[in-house]
């Protein structure tokens, strides 16, 4: 039962040493059960491991890791520890070049996620009185269902939308009066454009308030203008259908790193090139371990996301540890003449410029031998696209402060508003055209 600030006190208040034995005891019987997986079987007899070897959360480091690779190797079903008649639902990546990753729920896992999801829309100040608001795509996409499924069990009025439509989205949000909204980063600042085109102010004309954003890493300037532009208080929100979706880590109303739950997940924060741990603080690999799932455990799960454990306590009297924004995805990181760049140290330059939109593209390309960065970004509405002195002496500012983040000198073109093309799902951030040797 929910009350307060806290949708669940009793797991939300706990200790670190409260925290730290619920795991050891939910670890230990995930380890056995996952003796029913085919897969973990076959990997702890490899390793001359046994269930009983892991008494306690800092034994996890004897358990090798679990890759995407082996989700795809043993597709569809290798992993799971249940059979397939406790299951009730399945979601899956898209699997465009090869095996999908499929991941498997039962009953209870479903309702363990959707409790996740409530809580985290609890904390951010979601009550039953709200209006909820989804723009997630709904289906294999797990942003759908998970977010309707928490909304619904905090008791909102859910509007599953779905992805796209934008002007029936803000049609919605007027006649419906909706109050919290779910959308990624990109789409929130299409749903702005849109609304300027249509002569709608939100803080005047619509009754938003609250915004949870994820799927796309993007930098806290961006989530100031989403929430300059929309009049809300944007949350940040991790999820990944591994895991379950939504609900893994979520920001409180301190917007000072996201809580990742505890009692559903043991995490770990890695080099991705040595595999060793490295210290709160340092940004490394985020590794997560399911210790409250029945139909598919994931143990050791190497996510490619990086990030950071957070220091210290947070304020709001959650005692979860904190993570921070996601930097990217060590998968996602350019490598241009030796040096490694992620699209959000880009990001995050751009969006220190008033004169510039949210929307750019990276083009990386061949020529004559040697490899080139362009960034195409747009202007926002109202700056004199013939004004050329002032455009060129931005673009130089703007290659210069690059250089000085990126170690590398790309080439900046300032387009009119509207001239990138305009994604209704993840906005497309770099088109890689070199030459592969």
């Amino acid at each position: 039962m929910s009350y307060g600030e806290y949708y669940n006190p009793e797991i939300e208040t706990l200790s670190r040493s409260g925290i730290g034995a619920l795991q050891a005891e939910r670890l230990r019987a995930t380890v056995r059960h996952c003796m029913n997986s085919p897969f973990y079987a076959k990997r702890f007899k490899e390793c001359g491991l046994t269930p009983d070897d892991i008494k306690s959360p800092a034994d996890i480091t004897k358990i090798p890791f679990t890759t995407k690779q082996d989700l795809r190797d043993t597709y569809p079903f290798g992993i799971a520890s249940v059979p397939l008649d406790k299951c009730v639902r399945l979601h899956s990546s898209s699997g465009t070049t090869g095996n999908p990753t499929v991941v498997l729920h039962s009953a209870r896992d479903l309702d363990n996620w959707s409790t996740a999801v409530a809580r985290c829309l609890w904390m951010v100040g979601c009550r039953p009185e709200d209006v909820f608001q989804n723009t997630s795509g709904y289906g294999m996409f797990t942003g759908g269902l998970g977010f309707q499924y928490g909304a619904e069990k905090l008791g909102m009025l859910t509007v599953p939308a779905g992805a796209g439509n934008t002007l029936r989205q803000i049609k919605f949000f007027t006649d419906l009066r909706t109050t919290v909204v779910h959308a990624i980063p990109s789409y929130a600042a299409r749903i702005f454009e849109v609304m300027q085109q249509q002569g709608i102010d939100p803080r005047r004309d619509t009754a938003l308030r609250i915004l949870a954003i994820g799927a796309e890493p993007h930098s806290a300037d961006t989530r100031k203008r989403i929430e300059d532009m929309l009049g809300v208080k944007a949350y940040n929100s991790f999820g990944m259908s591994e895991m379950c979706g939504p609900g893994v880590a979520f920001e409180c109303k301190e917007q000072n790193g996201m809580h990742i739950w505890e009692d559903y997940y043991i995490v770990e924060i890695v080099d991705p090139v040595t595999l060793e741990p490295v210290p709160d603080g340092e940004v490394g690999e985020l590794v997560l371990t399911t210790i409250n799932r029945e139909a598919m455990p994931l143990l050791r799960y190497r996510t490619r996301d990086l990030t950071r454990i957070l220091p210290g306590e947070c304020p709001c009297g959650r005692k979860h540890k904190r993570l921070d924004r996601m930097k990217g995805r060590s998968d996602d990181m350019i490598i241009l003449r030796g040096v490694n760049i992620f699209p959000i140290q880009i990001e995050t330059v751009l969006m220190g410029y008033e004169e510039l939109a949210s929307d750019y593209l990276i083009t990386l390309e061949t020529l004559d031998d040697n490899d080139f960065m362009t960034v195409d970004v747009e202007l926002r509405e109202g700056i004199n696209v013939d004004d050329y002195n002032r455009l060129l002496k931005l673009e130089k500012d703007i290659v210069r402060r690059l250089h000085d983040e990126i170690l590398i000198t790309p080439k900046v073109r300032l387009v009119p508003k509207g001239s990138l093309p305009v994604s209704e799902g993840k906005a497309v951030r770099v088109k890689d055209l070199r030459k592969q040797y």
